[in-house]
């Protein structure tokens, strides 16, 4: 916590707080869950252990039963690593999707993205994001530019949810949903 010039600001307070609350009101499997979802690159046991204020042996039996979940990955060697499995994450929101929503709600979301796919193919003229040619940033026009990065980054978030979307409808239909079975369910 940082000192202002009178004490501790309100939200160094308020950061404190919270944070000894996680502690408090989280158990250590909760903790290195929390810490390890939010983890993309490799860390050891030992400093997973640290963000989650706790053990390292408790944090080597959490991780141990996150990788046995299919939630955690883990890279052997001297330590071995630990980072979060993102396929789980991706399988996770399909099924989610799948089970939130009708294949009729499902189809219309695909449909709508696959439009706005094909009007940010025809902007740029390219199949795909990663084909636009860095010319086309070659513009003195600061806006510009900003807009079409805009428009790149959330044409890459359409694709990825476009994909998706079309394995929770798949998915969906494989259980037999119809339009009425994930409303009820």
């Amino acid at each position: 916590m940082t000192d202002g010039p009178s004490g501790p600001t309100p939200s160094d307070s308020h950061a404190g707080e919270s944070e000894r609350r996680w502690r408090e009101e989280r158990t250590t499997f909760q903790r290195v869950y929390d810490v390890v979802t939010g983890t993309t690159d490799y860390a050891t046991a030992s400093e997973v252990a640290e963000e989650a204020d706790c053990s390292d042996d408790g944090a080597r039996d959490a991780l141990a039963q996150l990788v046995e979940m299919g939630i955690a990955e883990r890279r052997d060697g001297r330590p071995a690593t630990y980072r979060r499995n993102d396929s789980y994450f991706r399988w996770k929101r399909v099924e989610d999707l799948a089970t939130s929503n009708s294949v009729a709600d499902l189809r219309a979301k695909i449909d709508e993205l696959a439009a706005e796919d094909e009007r940010l193919r025809e902007r740029f003229d390219a199949p795909g994001p990663d084909a636009v040619s860095p010319a086309t940033f070659e513009t003195s026009d600061h806006d510009e530019i900003h807009d079409r990065w805009d428009a790149l980054a959330r044409w890459r978030t359409v694709r990825r949810d476009l994909e998706l979307f079309q394995r929770a409808a798949h998915r969906a239909e494989r259980r037999g949903g119809d339009a009425d079975d994930a409303v009820s369910a």
